[in-house]
């Protein structure tokens, strides 16, 4: 789990709050640090979701962007992907534009294949230029060529910004920050201190669905 270090400085005279017991869909009530928690909530028509915040260069999103998809599909939940791209990550802004692109643009099958991609492919991808040359080659591998110019409104930017400005907005201080939510609870599987095993990932969302009865259901985005 990569500690986002860099956030107080953008966030300098908020005030935190008092961390607070949240109950939870199994195990004790644990602490989380979060702020408006309304923006956890599953889209209208559902009574579960998993929502994560990620970012393209954080190993840990890694390995946890597979099992998000996994679990997503074998029980038909929504996943809500956010882009939370670290400040210090000189690429990842850039990375989250492209992907959105691919999304918007081709599919958002590929664009998930494509954010699977660069995280296999981190160790690689050192500066922008490295992004814009791996992007390339993989939309050509896939049938796809990239335009001159990705976003030349700075549409997609804004979005990427608008997600992470919403992760601001819950407080996010950890990549990935994971959560599974209902309409009235949600518990946190990644994102807060001391929380980051994965292995509870499903357990927890087999309890939440259990305790909301949710009929299996459409997998979106947003």
């Amino acid at each position: 789990m990569r500690r986002l270090t860099l956030i107080a400085f953008l966030v300098v005279g908020i005030a935190l709050p008092t961390p607070v017991m949240q109950a939870q869909f199994i195990g004790a009530p644990t602490h989380d640090d979060f702020r408006d928690t309304t923006i956890l909530r599953p889209p209208a028509g559902s009574k579960v979701a998993i929502i994560v915040f990620e970012d393209l260069g954080c190993p840990a999103c890694a390995r946890a962007h597979p099992l998000e998809s996994q679990a997503a599909g074998q029980f038909h939940v929504p996943l809500l992907r956010h882009d939370f791209p670290i400040p210090a990550h000189i690429w990842t802004f850039e990375g989250a534009v492209y992907a959105r692109y691919i999304e918007e643009k081709i599919s958002p099958k590929l664009a998930d294949d494509f954010r699977g991609a660069v995280f296999s492919a981190q160790a690689a991808i050192s500066n922008k230029d490295d992004l814009h040359k791996f992007a390339q080659r993989w939309l050509q591998q896939h049938g796809q060529k990239m335009p001159s110019v990705i976003d030349p409104a700075g549409a997609l930017a804004a979005k990427v910004q608008a997600d992470f400005d919403l992760g601001l907005r819950l407080n996010v201080t950890h990549t990935p920050t994971i959560v599974v939510v209902s309409r009235n609870n949600y518990q946190v599987v990644c994102g807060a201190e001391g929380l980051a095993d994965t292995t509870q990932f499903i357990p927890i969302l087999r309890a939440a669905i259990q305790q909301t009865g949710t009929a299996p259901g459409a997998r979106v985005r947003k």
